[in-house]
């Protein structure tokens, strides 16, 4: 496969082009690590039955856990830019491992707040060192390669709570340690995944004039305006999201009356379309220019979002799909043109945008679960589905390719 270790008379290189056989493989381990994260909150049921925790305890452990999830990744992302360990990634899943573990075998609050506060930063050193080496293999298809990475993630999210159903509910908190084995799994491939990347560095050190980062020649003020701009859209996004991903079931229920198990699997087709619509932005974003992929993907979803609340249960279900395919597209354009305005800051940009996607996401849905708390499920709906109308500020990117001539 191109872009895995190969050898020529016993010597070890990197084959050249997008190195498919990396960019699944971090996939892949993508998929695992936000597999095992998002059982944490999966588990909260089973926590406060246990423990007899309040609400506001619950609140503290999330905090707790998102704080280490998200605020510590621009810092790491930054440390990394000059300082790149190629087995990182390896050492940020034994963190999400020993965090299991440790959540396993808890016996009381503060136990569980280093247990999710070590799972937390396994992900914050994880994703930023990831989606280095993700654009380092993609041979030029930066979208199209942090795609596939987010794919991963995107069903490892949704594959979380799932497992915490048929494997840690049934049988107890002690059996969060057969979730050790993925994180185990993920480390081992990422050993594998440093080899690459260690070779990578080698190469780039001995053509260091071929391996500097291309300027897009743009003002100071207009990248940091652009960023600006890009912060923007992954609030709309990600605020949408938490209202759907929180509270959709809740709506269906509430405004239809389906029944709980039907509304999870209308939650699930949203997820899935997501998980399609990010695929697919990644294959459009290198095709026609990542700011026409974010400004369709966001400004785009609008019609879909605001038409749902005034609809039936199955036109709401296909306005929510589509919703989810069509605003899901955006996040690898983002993530890669806020790179490309910024390239020799790879890491500490993708921690940015990687810790406020997790951050807003946590944020939102706090703030949605409040407003329905003053008013009403359908209420937080109306307003949500707005939210998409703010991707129209897009046309305001400067439009950058700095890879079209490849």
């Amino acid at each position: 496969m191109k872009g895995f270790i190969e050898k020529i008379k016993g010597k070890p290189y990197i084959t050249e082009g997008t190195a498919f056989g990396i960019l699944f493989a971090m996939g892949f381990c993508h998929l695992l690590n936000d597999m095992v994260q998002s059982v944490v909150p999966a588990l909260y049921p089973l926590l406060k039955d246990n423990f007899g925790f309040t609400f506001a305890q619950i609140g503290i452990i999330t905090l707790v856990y998102q704080l280490t999830s998200s605020i510590f990744q621009p810092f790491v992302g930054l440390y990394a830019d000059t300082h790149p360990k190629p087995y990182s990634l390896a050492a940020g899943m034994c963190f999400t491992l020993a965090g299991l573990l440790t959540l396993a075998y808890a016996s009381g609050f503060l136990t569980i707040l280093a247990a999710v506060s070590i799972i937390g930063c396994g992900s914050a050193i994880f994703h930023p060192e990831a989606s280095r080496v993700v654009q380092l293999g993609s041979g030029g298809k930066k979208s199209l390669a942090q795609a596939i990475f987010q794919v991963g993630g995107n069903g490892g999210s949704a594959l979380g709570p799932l497992l915490a159903a048929l494997i840690v509910l049934p049988y107890g908190q002690h059996a969060v340690g057969w979730l050790a084995l993925a994180a185990m799994l993920a480390s081992f491939i990422l050993v594998r995944v440093g080899a690459w990347y260690s070779l990578f560095l080698a190469k780039k050190k001995e053509h260091k004039t071929n391996a500097r980062a291309v300027s897009t020649g743009l003002p100071a003020r207009t990248v940091y305006a652009a960023l600006a701009i890009l912060v923007l859209m992954l609030f709309s996004k990600y605020f949408f999201n938490a209202c759907m991903t929180s509270y959709f079931t809740f709506y269906l229920i509430d405004k239809f009356e389906v029944p709980v198990g039907q509304s999870q699997i209308c939650l699930f087709a949203y997820l899935a379309a997501f998980a399609l619509g990010t695929l697919a932005g990644g294959f459009l974003g290198d095709r026609y220019g990542r700011k026409y992929i974010i400004l369709f993907s966001i400004l785009g979803a609008a019609p879909f979002t605001l038409a749902m609340p005034y609809m039936n249960l199955g036109w709401t279900i296909f306005m929510a799909v589509m919703s989810g395919f069509v605003i899901a597209s955006a996040f690898s354009a983002i993530l890669v043109y806020a790179t490309d305005l910024m390239p020799d800051k790879l890491g500490m940009i993708s921690g940015m945008f990687f810790g406020m996607m997790f951050g807003l996401g946590g944020i939102g849905s706090a703030f949605f679960g409040w407003l329905a708390d003053l008013t009403s499920i359908e209420y937080i709906f109306h307003i949500s589905t707005l939210l998409p109308l703010l991707g129209i500020i897009a046309v305001f990117l400067p439009d950058i390719r700095p890879d079209r001539k490849r």
